[in-house]
């Protein structure tokens, strides 16, 4: 009798698991003392998806990548009064290391339980339009983040995510076919 899942449909499943537990430890320890734990949780998410690829140096670049731009978003919002953090900030206005630990998280789903953004990248910008604010409001209600201006950070964290995403999923792709060609 055939399975009813594939190696690669347990690996999605895995994978998707693996990222909600990830994105619940970082936000539920994020708004304790205790937020490294839940960047130490990221890293072996992250470890699992370097070691489970067909071209880890590519998969752990492209996490790299995602990390510094998230980094990057982070650190413009949270310098700039938009989102502010409780706990895990090495200076005021820089994200603090959790949050970026998110981003490596994220940038595990795109070639396995979110690979289905690759098909539309206008797909890929509705999605991180809506579930980008989605995902801080329940920070919010968590205690991870505070919202100062609800209206002012819907229209920025959708317009951000509405462009972040869909390149994420485009560099990730980029990346994917560069590795592809360099092993041929």
């Amino acid at each position: 009798m055939k399975s009813l899942f594939t190696q690669s449909k347990k690996n999605t499943i895995v994978n998707f698991l693996l990222f909600k537990v990830g994105w619940l430890a970082c936000v539920v320890l994020g708004a304790t003392n205790y937020h490294l734990w839940g960047s130490a949780a990221v890293a072996v998410v992250v470890l699992v998806a370097v070691k489970s690829s067909p071209h880890p140096n590519c998969t752990l670049k492209f996490i790299v990548a995602a990390s510094i731009i998230g980094f990057i978003w982070e650190s413009t919002l949270s310098s700039f009064g938009v989102l502010e953090y409780y706990y895990g900030q090495v200076h005021v206005g820089l994200a603090p290391h959790w949050i970026v630990a998110m981003w490596a998280l994220f940038a595990t789903t795109l070639d396995s339980s979110l690979v289905w953004l690759n098909r539309n990248l206008l797909l890929a910008s509705a999605f991180g339009a809506i579930g980008g604010p989605l995902a801080f409001y329940a920070g919010q209600r968590l205690g991870a983040v505070n919202i100062p201006d609800d209206r002012l950070i819907l229209v920025v964290l959708m317009g951000g995510w509405a462009i972040l995403t869909p390149s994420l999923v485009w560099l990730q792709n980029y990346m994917s076919k560069r590795a592809v060609i360099t092993t041929l």
